[in-house]
C-alpha cells in the first residue's frame, strides 16, 4: 500500500476516533455533575488540537502566507503592508520556540481552541446546561474554522476577537457593567492590530444598535471612554500607517481590481451555507430564537448585527472566509434555544439526533476540505472538490487542487535548489536572494541552512526588508514561470554570466514553472538599480 494511504487513513482513524470520544462522553448527559463538565470542555480542547495536527498530509509544506508571517519575526515593527502588528508578535515567540512545525501549527490551533471556549462561556451565559455545552461546542469544532486553524494566518486570530467581542457584548446585556464596554474596547483593539476585517463587525454592530433599545448607550460616558481606549490601542498602527503613506490603503485597492474583482456575490452566499452546513440548523434557530424566545429577546441587536454585516460583505464583493467571526455567537445562541425545544417529553429523544445530524453533515465535508490525502489522491477524485467550489481560485478559475494546497507544494525542493547554488558561490556576502514573489522569499528563508541568506522581493512587505549596505556582485533570482531566453536577454547587459540553474517541474505546485537563475559579475552598480526599482514599486502603490 503506499505510503500517502496510509497516512491517509490514520488521519480517518484519528479523526474517526475523536467524534467517537466526543459522543462516549454525550452519552453521559444524565449523570454528569459540573464537575465533570470541566472534563468536556477539556475533552473538546484536547480533540481540537489533535485533529489539528492530524488533518494535514506529510506530503504537504507550510502554505505561502505562513512564510511571510513567520518572517516578520525578524523585522518587527508596528505595521505592515499585509497584516497589523500581531502576527508578527506570535512569529517572533515561534521563533525564539525554535520555528519548528509544531509551534506553527500550535498557535492557530490555540486560538481555535479559545474560540470553543468563548462559545461555550457565552453559553453559559445564556443559562444553556448541558445539551447546548455540548451541542454548541461540537458545531465550531466541526466547522469551517477547523480548516481556518491548519494555516499560520491572522484569520484563526480574527475569527477569535469577533466571538470574544459578541460575549463582551453579552455580558454587558445582562450586567450593564461598565467593565464589560472597556472589555470590548480592548478586545476590538488587539482585534484591530491582529486582522483589519474586524472593522467590518463594528460598522455592522454601532449599525445594529439602532434598530434596538441598546442605542442608548450612544450617551453612556463610558461607551466614548471605551472608543479613547481602543483608538489608544491602535494608534501605533495608525501612526506607522501614515509615516508609510498608508500601504494598506494602496493593498486593499490592489485587492478589489485583483481578487475582489473575480468573487461572485452568489458564491458567497453558497459558501457560507458550505461553511457551517453542519450547524446550519443551529444558526437558523439562532434567528428564529431573536424574535420568538422571550429570553432572547434583549439580544435581538445580534440579529441585525449579522443582516446588517454580512449584507456589507455582499455588496463589497468580499471573500467568503471574512464573514466567518459572524457565526460561533450564532451558534451559542441556536444551542441554548435547541435544548429549551427538545427539554421534556418525547422531544428530549432528540437531542441525539441533532448532535448526530450535526456529524453526520460535517465528516464529508472534513474529508475534501483539509490536505488529508496527497496531490494525486485529489486529483483522481478532482469532481467531489469542484463541485463544492474548491477548486476556484482567486484568479477566479478552477485548477487541479484547491488553492490552499496548491500554496503548500513545492516550498521546500525551491529552498534547497537555492541552497544548492548558493552553496558553490565563494562570495557569499556580496550575493542577493531576489525573488518575484513573498512566498518564494519566505520559504527560502524559512527552509535554508544558511540563516543569513536573507531572501528578498519587490512583493509585499519585502520591498522594505531589502538591505543595501553591501555591494552586490551576483544575484540568485528566483523567477515565476517565465520565458528562458527573455530572462537571459534582460539581464545579460548587467552581468558577465546568467545562467538557468534550477525549475520547479510539480505540476501540483502553485509554483509551477518558477526558474532559478545565477547572475554572476556585476558590470554595473546592482545596488543603484534596486534601489530605483525599490522607490519606483513604491511610488506604484
Amino acid at each position: 500500500m503506499p505510503k500517502d494511504a496510509y497516512v491517509y487513513i490514520a488521519n480517518v482513524w484519528a479523526f474517526g476516533t475523536s467524534l467517537i470520544s466526543i459522543c462516549v462522553i454525550g452519552n453521559f448527559i444524565g449523570w454528569l455533575t459540573m464537575k465533570k463538565r470541566t472534563l468536556i470542555l477539556l475533552g473538546f480542547i484536547l480533540t481540537k488540537f489533535i485533529l489539528q495536527y492530524t488533518l494535514i498530509s506529510p506530503d504537504y509544506d507550510l502554505q505561502r502566507d505562513e512564510y511571510l508571517h513567520l518572517d516578520m519575526a525578524n523585522h518587527l515593527a508596528w505595521g505592515y503592508i499585509s497584516v497589523p502588528p500581531v502576527t508578527s508578535w506570535i512569529a517572533y515567540i515561534i521563533k525564539l520556540l525554535g520555528n519548528g512545525f509544531f509551534w506553527v501549527k500550535f498557535f492557530p490551533a490555540l486560538f481555535g481552541a479559545l474560540t470553543i471556549f468563548i462559545v461555550w462561556k457565552t453559553i453559559e451565559e445564556l443559562k444553556g446546561n448541558l445539551f447546548a455545552l455540548i451541542l454548541g461546542p461540537l458545531a465550531v469544532l466541526v466547522s469551517v474554522i477547523l480548516r481556518i486553524n491548519i494555516l499560520f494566518q491572522p484569520n484563526s486570530l480574527d475569527i477569535f476577537f469577533w466571538t470574544l467581542t459578541y460575549f463582551t457584548i453579552v455580558k454587558y446585556i445582562n450586567t450593564t457593567n461598565s467593565k464589560w464596554l472597556y472589555a470590548t474596547a480592548l478586545t476590538i483593539g488587539f482585534g484591530i492590530l491582529s486582522k483589519y476585517n474586524i472593522i467590518f463587525l463594528l460598522l455592522g454592530l454601532v449599525l445594529a444598535v439602532l434598530f434596538t433599545e441598546h442605542r442608548k448607550i450612544f450617551l453612556n460616558k463610558n461607551f466614548y471612554i471605551s472608543i479613547a481606549i481602543a483608538f489608544i490601542i491602535v494608534l501605533p498602527n495608525i501612526i506607522w500607517q501614515y509615516q508609510n503613506n498608508f500601504p494598506t490603503l494602496h493593498q486593499l485597492q490592489d485587492l478589489l481590481k485583483t481578487q475582489l474583482v473575480n468573487m461572485d456575490r452568489f458564491n458567497f452566499v453558497k459558501e457560507q451555507l458550505i461553511y457551517f452546513l453542519s450547524s446550519a440548523v443551529i444558526i437558523i434557530a439562532s434567528f428564529i430564537a431573536f424574535f420568538a424566545y422571550q429570553p432572547f429577546k434583549k439580544y435581538r441587536l445580534f440579529f441585525w448585527t449579522y443582516i446588517i454585516t454580512i449584507s456589507l460583505f455582499i455588496c463589497l464583493k468580499a471573500k467568503s472566509y471574512y464573514a466567518i467571526g459572524l457565526y460561533p455567537v450564532l451558534i451559542a445562541f441556536g444551542s441554548v434555544y435547541l435544548e429549551n425545544i427538545f427539554a421534556i417529553g418525547w422531544k428530549k429523544k432528540l437531542r441525539p439526533v441533532v448532535i448526530v445530524w450535526v456529524l453526520g453533515l460535517a465528516i464529508p465535508f472534513i474529508l475534501v476540505a483539509f490536505p488529508m490525502q496527497s496531490p494525486m489522491q485529489i486529483q483522481k477524485n478532482s469532481q467531489r472538490y469542484k463541485n463544492l467550489g474548491l477548486l476556484r481560485w482567486e484568479d477566479g478559475k478552477d485548477h487541479n487542487l484547491p488553492q490552499d494546497f496548491a500554496d503548500m507544494i513545492g516550498w521546500s525542493d525551491l529552498a534547497k535548489k537555492v541552497d544548492t547554488t548558493f552553496s558553490k558561490l565563494t562570495d557569499k556576502t556580496h550575493t542577493l536572494v531576489l525573488c518575484d514573489n513573498y512566498g518564494q522569499a519566505g520559504a527560502i528563508n524559512y527552509y535554508s541552512k544558511f540563516k543569513n541568506i536573507n531572501s528578498v522581493s519587490f512583493n509585499a512587505d519585502y520591498i522594505n526588508w531589502i538591505l543595501l549596505d553591501k555591494e552586490i556582485k551576483n544575484i540568485i533570482l528566483v523567477k515565476e514561470a517565465s520565458d528562458d531566453d527573455s530572462t537571459r536577454e534582460k539581464e545579460k547587459p548587467f552581468f558577465d554570466t546568467v545562467l538557468l540553474v534550477g525549475k520547479n517541474n510539480n505540476s501540483f505546485s502553485r509554483e509551477q514553472g518558477t526558474k532559478i537563475f545565477l547572475l554572476q559579475g556585476a558590470r554595473t552598480d546592482i545596488n543603484k538599480i534596486i534601489a530605483k526599482e525599490i522607490e519606483e514599486h513604491k511610488n506604484y502603490r
